[in-house]
């Protein structure tokens, strides 16, 4: 490899993978100079840009390709304390200024600074003191590590371990069951699970051998994923997938190939890349006539730049499935002339082959949607039809439709109208990859109930979603029990800023297509959503969305036919090494405070906050409850956000989580922090208490 001029430190974490090849619009522009098997492209957790690189010869490439491979592999399958001995390990270095393997107080005290602790200087120099075993007025190795104890020393957790704890230096296995039980809320299997912990998450094998768990092994434990906020159950695949698609929230992008603002960003491929790999559903490809009849890909009438279609589609027949098997909604705007129409279709059968859905599931014309199951593995293409989906199943679709006596004669007219408009201005070959997303003007719920075929939808800007949801609540959650509707954002929004997603949810809209590539909370919102049920990005709406003939209206309370509110009360109890802000001042010190955000139906959006604590993003206690009602929990997302307070301008953002009500675990729970880009942030978590309170049944005679 070329010597680099520069110095530049990626720390592993960060590497998300590495991928072979050609594999980037970068390297591909330089495909003629450089073969692909001296290529290769270091991607990066979140949305920062890729590392293209390229190897002197191919033996050097694979020599990288699978070093770093195995030491991503190493990185990402760390447990707690692991991660943390590295932690400690990269401080070290960072705060190791003369390079001698020791460090001196003077330096020990810029490392608390650049760890956003702020200690008073005697304290400090006390810590270090007791650390210096050797006294040599250095710490070096185990030291240094016995000092970071001593900083990281957990009051609030010793003092829970010594409430259960008789001796207060163990927990039998009996008393780890009692915890469990009271506290945790596990009530199935308790005693297994204290026995598997112990296994798990014990450092001394003699504690091991004799089952009993110390206050290392339970710190680990509430620091694990079964300590966490998130119900691990619900990370894999919990939910039933044979249910028809509209009864499903989709995970759906829009403008998919910018990784940019809609009017100057740059198109890549790496758009589609990234949506897959966050469990992205549904993609938006925009289509327009190129140079050498081959259509390319871009945001029409601007600046952005172009991508040949071919790629796009190739780069979705690879990584189409390798997050999720359920099926993926290829949402096609075609801006093509027919010849080009006619390219585009040859181009999506000859790559996607078999992947390619081109025919119903079973021969037949629907009577509802298929389910994500029956779908598994298959790429739907949602774009205008010429005509209706029984005219191609009863033979080729060359015949404008007859009408039939059931249709009434205006609306078959109309119908005729459609398909004689469609004919001449969309190639046949296109229209017949299109089977269960056939797109149709909006006109009305009531003219969709008497049309009721599942197998069209429409597509409405977030305005008009709004006005239907002011309107006709009710109407709307009946329409998408049985059709699909998909909300984009609108065109006002030129800085590919989004609307929130909870709004259209509350109605059961299924593809509410969002910019992946901004973040904020309108993608925390989203990637909370769909970070359960094995991030396939299909979530199942509750019961009463997904019956026809329901009377849930989320703006009316006396449709909700619940019990009364539940309540949530949140203890927030402790922060552990927040990140300091991005661009702050060398020195600055936050000063944190926790936010708890719930949306949900309107009754239900709510937030509450904690006061701030000075000059402490290291182990800050706020120890302070919040408690929240709510009406129609089913449908609730809770957002944790911690925020530095700043009394003259806006507070800047630390890290949040947020998770569906329905996956929260109540008791004692760390909750780890994302990044502003959703990517995480070891070892910086929050320490709460949740309890969930139901509301009383109905009196007993």
């Amino acid at each position: 490899m070329e010597p680099l001029e520069f110095q530049c430190r990626i720390s592993i974490s960060d590497v998300e993978t590495v991928r072979e090849g050609h594999q980037s619009e970068v390297l591909q522009s330089v495909a003629e100079e450089f073969p692909p098997e001296r290529c290769f492209t270091i991607v990066f957790y979140g949305r920062r840009g890729n590392l293209d690189l390229v190897a002197g010869s191919a033996e050097e490439a694979q020599c990288w390709v699978q070093g770093l491979r195995q030491l991503i592999e190493v990185a990402t399958t760390m447990d707690q304390r692991e991660k943390i001995d590295q932690w400690i390990r990269d401080w070290f270095q960072k705060a190791d200024k003369d390079k001698d393997g020791r460090m001196n107080f003077k330096e020990v005290q810029r490392l608390l600074k650049m760890m956003n602790v702020d200690m008073n200087e005697d304290h400090a120099l006390r810590l270090f003191q007791d650390a210096d075993k050797s006294e040599s007025g250095t710490l070096e190795g185990e030291e240094f590590v016995l000092f970071y104890k001593a900083l990281t020393q957990r009051e609030e957790v010793l003092s829970l371990f010594r409430e259960y704890s008789e001796d207060g230096k163990k927990l039998t296995l009996l008393e780890l069951v009692d915890f469990l039980r009271e506290e945790q809320l596990e009530d199935e299997g308790t005693e297994e699970l204290a026995m598997e912990l112990i296994d798990k998450y014990e450092p001394s094998e003699t504690a091991r051998a004799r089952h009993v768990l110390s206050v290392d092994g339970f710190l680990m434990y509430l620091c694990s994923p079964e300590g966490s906020i998130f119900n691990p159950q619900h990370r894999g695949l919990w939910q039933d997938m044979s249910q028809p698609l509209c009864h499903y929230f989709i995970s759906s992008s829009h403008n998919t190939y910018l990784i940019e603002d809609q009017i100057r960003g740059h198109s890549s491929i790496e758009g589609y890349i990234r949506a897959l790999k966050r469990g992205c559903r549904c993609l938006e490809v925009d289509c327009w006539d190129g140079p050498n009849g081959e259509p390319m890909v871009y945001h029409g009438h601007t600046f952005t730049s172009k991508i040949p279609f071919r790629e796009v589609v190739s780069t979705l027949g690879k990584y189409a499935f390798k997050t999720s098997d359920y099926p993926v909604i290829l949402s096609l705007e075609n801006h093509c002339s027919m010849e080009q129409q006619e390219v585009l279709a040859q181009q999506l059968k000859d790559i996607l082959g078999e992947q390619l859905l081109t025919t119903t599931i079973d021969g037949h014309v629907p009577t509802q949607l298929p389910s994500p199951e029956e779908l598994k593995h298959k790429i739907l293409l949602k774009g205008k039809k010429i005509g209706r989906l029984e005219d191609t199943l009863d033979g080729p679709g060359d015949e404008v439709p007859e009408v039939s006596d059931d249709d009434n004669g205006a609306e078959a007219e109309e119908e005729r109208r459609r398909a004689k408009k469609d004919k001449e201005t969309l190639a046949q070959a296109l229209s017949d990859c299109v089977i269960y997303c056939k797109n149709v003007p909006f006109r009305g719920f009531q003219e969709a109930r008497s049309h009721s075929r599942p197998s069209e939808i429409s597509s409405l800007s977030e305005a008009k979603a709004r006005k239907l949801i002011r309107d006709e609540g009710n109407e709307f959650v009946r329409h998408n029990a049985w059709q699909l509707t998909r909300i984009y954002p609108s065109g006002m929004r030129t800085d590919s800023s989004n609307y929130s997603p909870q709004e259209m949810w509350n109605v059961g809209c299924q593809i509410v297509a969002l910019n992946f590539q901004t973040a904020g909370m309108e993608m925390d919102l989203c990637d909370g959503l769909f970070s359960q049920n094995g991030h396939c990005g299909y979530v199942l709406k509750p019961p009463f969305m997904r019956d026809k003939e329901t009377l849930f209206n989320p703006s009316d309370p006396r449709s909700w036919e619940g019990p009364g509110p539940i309540t949530l009360t949140i203890q927030v109890i402790s922060g552990q090494q927040l990140p300091k802000v991005a661009n702050s001042k060398e020195g600055a010190i936050i000063d944190p405070l926790v936010r708890v955000e719930i949306y949900g139906v309107p009754a239900d959006q709510a937030h509450q906050e904690t006061k701030y604590i000075e000059n402490n993003g290291f182990n800050p206690c706020w120890d302070e409850t919040l408690q929240f009602q709510l009406h129609v929990p089913e449908l609730a997302l809770v957002r944790f956000v911690v925020e530095d307070y700043d009394k003259t301008s806006r507070n800047d953002f630390v890290g949040q989580f947020t998770l569906a009500f329905a996956n929260i675990k109540p008791g004692y729970r760390h909750i780890h922090l994302l990044s502003k880009d959703g990517t995480s942030i070891p070892p910086s978590s929050l320490f709460v208490h949740i309890r969930i309170t139901e509301p009383p049944g109905p009196e007993q005679d």
